[in-house]
């Protein structure tokens, strides 16, 4: 199974482990699925990991190493076609890189923008909530 991520769960994950994403993100490290990713959304994690209201929240040394173990251990889609379908054009790259990959679902808590269009090229896009539940895991 291919997942995609969207960067606001990863660092939920990071902040709060003992989370629902914190879950998610144990499961991938687990290897219970593959989970897509590129460039783009590598540096967004890199630049949001540096935000000063993460930083008071977060280790740099712990951002470091997930940074480092995420962009080891992902599939990096690097040819990706262009989408512009979601209403913040700052989302459009997680449905290319869902689509591209061949993603199974995208997961998200942008309930604004990606949630509301529900599928992309046959991939659902759904809550971690939604995603756990579907997989048996209890909440």
């Amino acid at each position: 199974m291919r997942l995609v991520i969207d960067t606001n769960i990863l660092i939920s994950a990071l902040l709060l482990g003992a989370s629902l994403p914190g879950n998610l993100i144990t499961l991938w490290q687990e290897g219970k699925f593959d989970l897509l990713t590129s460039a783009e959304q590598v540096a967004e994690l890199m630049r949001v990991t540096r935000y000063e209201k993460i930083r008071a929240r977060l280790q740099p040394a712990l951002a470091g190493r997930f940074i480092n173990q995420f962009r080891d251990l992902t599939i990096m889609v690097s040819a990706h076609p262009a989408v512009t379908i979601c209403a913040d054009p700052d989302d459009n790259y997680l449905l290319s890189i869902a689509a591209a990959g061949g993603a199974d679902f995208l997961l998200t808590g942008d309930k604004r923008d990606l949630l509301g269009l529900k599928l992309h090229e046959g991939v659902k896009i759904i809550t971690v909530r939604e995603f756990l539940t579907l997989h048996g895991k209890r909440l």
